[in-house]
């Protein structure tokens, strides 16, 4: 037997409007359906309704974790600094680890991801290759201080999450274990009704090699991804690639030639100046990689995009220069750096930037630029990476058509690990000669409360959420339009469906009004909505599909059978 909830009893209290500092849908909606509530920036609290739905995803989770052999544990959130010290990640996570102290001035934090200690525990209990492979899981809460949390359960200092991680003897038990997990994903977003790209990515602070996310279009999301019309390549833009053109020949071009440019210290006013395209230009970006002045050389019409910078730089530190840096350098001269006898800087381009290619770009003089100055021949480039922003009509890596791109929210991400946590904690065990054998990693993750969210955006429309069956707080909401006769209808009928298995939410209050009731059934968004109206003294109830919006009548006990067939 099911459980019956009426709706006199449930603790949801519904909105008729939207919170004041909602920007998103599903901040919108789920707060005024009475699914959570705000405690604090970034902090939440799921009520009866929200609960329901965010065990349903959990549910569908542990099952399809469970499938693959995946065993669940608990660890715990508040964790010791050592291991996060150990790994290096106690300083590279920076301002987003929570730090607190304990009342003897031990350090701790509250876990923003569990690699460290996962590894410990294998440490702990694995010793010989007879006990591997093992994939591990667990449903946990976790923190990162976010500067600015926003999209209500989408970006919050608080959220739940699904961490495992598998651990292998071999690079091809590793490869095996990411694969079973990239299926498994797969199978969970197909249930949970969401729509998804699986995209590469790059593994940033995780460390690690192959990296993929799984990312729900939606206009919500942090996250943009291309995706190319021609072929099935998608990426994030922080791992779209760039194949560099063949060098060219540096005899080519003339000599360096110095121009007089005044008031030019922009790509814009150089270009207007001198009645060229930007492109023709180099722009010359001056950044801070742990402390050290470096250049980011980039094709004028183009932005270097800073967080694919330091994607690739990580886990070093990258911020711009400021005007106390260029008072510290008086040889760097604002708005008008070239990268033609820099010294004392790193300079890293962009594959654009080929060896053999001219470019226009400053003189390293106040109000002079240089022309024909020439990669290779007048400068060189210490290492080239990807750092463009991404455009739209770039070209695909894969087969040269022009890309898309699309926001979208991340739901999931599975790294190959690799060896980094097992050497940072020694994690061996002894092979079949005896010998000890380092153990190679995966760690795989999944937003559980950015799966509800990603819901929410992607299914709603003008009256509601709108939840798949699977994930819904109810498989029926039974709506009573108000009079004694219907309310009691209401009621028989929700314990016959709850007897044959059936969840059910039942609208049973007294003295609100049959068009609040209905209201409420559209923006709760059960998707089977029974309402026992005008013709309940006839025994004709009706059936309302939330999604479609179809409608039909029919005598209790067919309603009834269909709602349970």
């Amino acid at each position: 037997m099911a459980h019956v909830q009426r709706m006199s009893r449930l603790m949801a209290k519904t909105l008729r409007d939207d919170p004041a500092d909602a920007e998103t849908v599903n901040h919108k909606l789920l707060v005024r359906a009475g699914y959570v509530r705000r405690n604090a920036a970034g902090l939440w609290s799921w009520l009866p309704l929200g609960k329901k739905v965010f065990d349903n995803v959990s549910r569908i989770v542990r099952e399809e974790m469970d499938a693959i052999g995946a065993q669940e544990v608990l660890l715990p959130a508040l964790l010791p600094r050592e291991p996060y010290e150990t790994s290096g990640r106690w300083d590279e996570y920076g301002d987003l680890l929570f730090r607190v102290k304990d009342r003897k001035g031990g350090d701790y934090l509250l876990g923003p991801t569990h690699e460290e200690i996962f590894t410990q525990v294998v440490k702990d209990q694995c010793t010989s290759y007879k006990d591997l492979p093992v994939i591990l899981y667990q449903i946990q809460t976790k923190y990162r201080d976010e500067a600015r949390p926003r999209a209500g359960v989408l970006r919050g200092r608080e959220f739940q999450m699904k961490d495992s991680y598998s651990f292998d003897t071999t690079d091809e038990g590793l490869a095996a274990s990411y694969a079973l997990h990239r299926e498994a994903y797969q199978k969970i977003f197909r249930r949970l009704g969401l729509d998804y790209r699986i995209v590469s990515a790059v593994s940033g602070a995780m460390g690690g090699s192959a990296s993929e996310e799984f990312l729900a279009p939606a206009a919500a999301g942090e996250d943009t991804f291309v995706h190319c019309s021609a072929c099935d390549y998608a990426a994030n833009t922080e791992a779209v690639t760039f194949t560099a053109p063949p060098a060219a020949d540096a005899a080519a071009h003339g000599p360096v030639e110095e121009l007089d440019t005044p008031d030019t210290p922009t790509i814009e006013s150089l270009a207007g100046h001198l009645g060229v395209p930007a492109s023709a230009t180099l722009k010359n970006l001056l950044v801070k990689v742990d402390g050290e002045i470096t250049a980011v050389g980039v094709p004028g019409d183009r932005e270097v995009d800073l967080g694919k910078l330091g994607e690739h730089l990580a886990p070093a530190v990258v911020e711009l220069v400021t005007a106390e840096d260029f008072e510290d350098r008086p040889d760097l001269v604002r708005g008008y750096v070239g990268p033609q006898g820099l010294e004392k800087v790193r300079y890293l381009a962009d594959p654009r930037v080929a060896p053999g290619t001219s470019w226009i770009t400053g003189a390293n003089k106040r109000d002079k630029h240089a022309r024909n100055v020439v990669c290779g021949r007048d400068f060189d480039v210490d290492q080239y990476l990807d750092v463009v922003v991404v455009e739209t009509g770039d070209p695909c890596p894969r087969c040269g058509a022009g890309l898309r791109l699309d926001r979208a929210i991340e739901i999931g991400h599975i790294f190959q690990l690799g060896r980094k946590y097992a050497d940072a904690f020694q994690l061996d065990v002894l092979d079949q000669n005896g010998k000890p054998a380092r153990v190679t990693m995966g760690s795989y993750g999944i937003g559980i409360s950015r799966a509800v969210a990603s819901l929410a955006e992607q299914t709603a429309d003008e009256q509601g959420l709108c939840w798949p069956r699977e994930v819904a707080p109810a498989d029926v909401h039974v709506v009573a339009a108000g009079k004694a006769l219907q309310t009691e209808l209401a009621l028989d009928v929700a314990e016959q469906l709850g007897e044959a298995g059936v969840r059910v939410l039942v609208d049973d209050r007294a003295g609100v009004s049959p068009g609040v009731k209905f209201t409420d059934a559209e923006l709760i968004g059960v998707p089977t909505i029974l309402i026992v109206g005008r013709r309940a003294g006839d025994g004709v109830v009706e059936l309302k599909d939330r999604r479609t919006g179809e409608r039909e009548e029919l005598p209790v006990a067919d309603a009834i059978a269909r709602v349970t067939g």
